[in-house]
Order: structure tokens, then sequence, then C-alpha cells
């Protein structure tokens, strides 16, 4: 089952036919536990429709959040990034230890969704997209769904010192989700892949594909840690993590085209840009 948050409201895909809901408050909609069954029961009350409007990011007014080195690429990563800070030791222990790296990602206002602009920093050299599995977890810390997320990021700002890591992470349109919320009966299948791709002028320049049960840690272990001393009124996204990234010499440029797959989810495609002000 999948959620599209659109133009004129949610509507909803299942069993490959769209529901028209016609609510517009998504927050409440996607807030709720049982939520695979809740909407099924919804789904024999609303009408057939088509998807036909443009889709939006499917997120109200919930932060999105993410957690690092969670894969063992993403470990060998940030040391190599970080070793010249002599930072490096301490993505090492961050990998072995008990507490995982958690960080907040964006908000709501900021994020970019499905055909949407994301950015690089002005001031950075060292660019990249991180494709990962994105969890929502509801009000009650339950994991009710899952989405596509990219957590752009600046690999040079964050390798020079590891306080950098916010001024890397969280920046205008550092964050993309979608193309919707996908909302299965139970939890999404650990041999699940992605998949990304990046285009430069009509050429491919990177492309790469993980399995999620790559992850050294579990979904319901990442989001216990989140709300171990935080309240989420309206639900949580968490990022997961990635395991695809491009080699050390490459860098996004304005222009480039990211496409990000998790066949059960759908494709997130977006383009490079820049802030202007």
């Amino acid at each position: 089952m999948k959620l599209y948050k659109t133009t004129k409201g949610i509507i909803i895909e299942y069993n490959q036919k769209f529901y028209s809901t016609n609510a517009q408050d998504w927050d409440s909609f996607v807030n709720r536990d049982n939520l695979f069954q809740q909407i099924k029961t919804d789904i024999s009350q609303l009408s057939e429709t088509e998807l036909g409007e443009e889709i939006l990011a499917p997120i109200g007014t919930q932060e999105i959040w993410a957690s690092g080195v969670t894969y063992m690429r993403s470990r060998e990563a940030r040391m190599e990034e970080s070793k010249e800070s002599g930072a490096a030791v301490f993505y090492s222990h961050v990998y072995e230890a008990v507490r995982p790296e958690l960080f907040f990602k964006s908000t709501h206002f900021r994020a970019s969704g499905p055909e949407e602009a994301v950015y690089i920093r002005k001031d950075s050299q060292w660019n990249v997209p991180e494709p990962e599995l994105t969890l929502f977890a509801n009000s009650s810390g339950n994991i009710v769904g899952y989405t596509i997320g990219n957590d752009m990021s600046s690999r040079d700002i964050e390798g020079e010192n590891p306080l950098y890591l916010p001024q890397a992470k969280c920046y205008e349109r550092a964050a993309a989700i979608g193309p919707c919320l996908y909302v299965p009966e139970s939890p999404i299948d650990p041999d699940t892949t992605i998949t990304m791709t990046i285009n430069r002028n009509g050429k491919e320049v990177f492309q790469g594909q993980i399995s999620i049960n790559q992850m050294k840690r579990k979904h319901t272990e990442l989001i216990e840690f989140l709300f171990r001393e935080m309240n989420f009124p309206k639900g949580v996204y968490l990022m997961t993590g990635t395991c695809l990234v491009p080699d050390d010499t490459f860098s996004l440029q304005v222009g480039d085209q990211v496409k990000i797959e998790i066949p059960e989810i759908g494709e997130l495609v977006n383009t490079v840009e820049m802030l202007n002000k």
C-alpha cells in the first residue's frame, strides 16, 4: 500500500488501484497505529481515481532525522574523509558502539519532494548524495511506513572537523524524500535493494546497488534510541544511513540528476542546484 501526497489531497494506491481520500491533513492521516489496517478499512468507503496530480513530498509537519555509520562502507568513507583532521577513529568507535549516531537532518519546509531540486553548498567542493531507506514512526514510536531519502552531504566540511557535521548535513534542500509513503502489512523485506544512478549531461556517471540487509543496526533499535528522550507528536522520519558512496574523486555538479530506486517504494528523482540569494 502506498500513500501519495498530492496538490488535491492524499491518494492511496492498493492492489494496483488508486483511491481518492480528499484528506488534506497528512499529519493526522498517517499518525495512527495499525496504519495498514486502518487504511484498508478506509478504502471500502472510497472511490477509485487516477493519480494524475502533482506529487509532493510525503510529509506534513514532521521532522526528518538521520542515522550515520550504519553500514561498513559508510564507516570506511567517513574514516577516509576525516583522516587528516585526526577524527577517523571516532567513526570506527561509532560503528562498534552500543549507541548509534543520530542527528537532526531537516525541517519539513526545507525538504524536497519528487522532481524538485536538491542543493549543494557554495562553500563546499566535495558534495555527494546518500540514498537511504527512510523510516516513518508514528507518535507511539511504531514504524508504520517507509520512504526513500536522499541525505545530501558536503564531505569536505564533515571531514575537516566532526563538529562541522551539522553544516555538512543541514542546509536548504539538503534532504529529499518520496515519492510516497509505503505502508506494508509487515516490516519491509531485509533483502530489499537500493539503487542509485547519477546522470550528467545525459550520461551516467555513477551507478550502484546494495541490499539493506548489510545494515549493522536494526530499524527498531534506531527508532528506540531516537524516542528515548524525545516526543514526536505527529511522528518522525528517520533516514537509516547509506552504503552507496561514490568514489572519493566524485563530486556533484549543478544540473546532475540523482535517481534513487527502492522497488517496493518507487523512484525518487531530483536535480542538483545551488541556493540563489
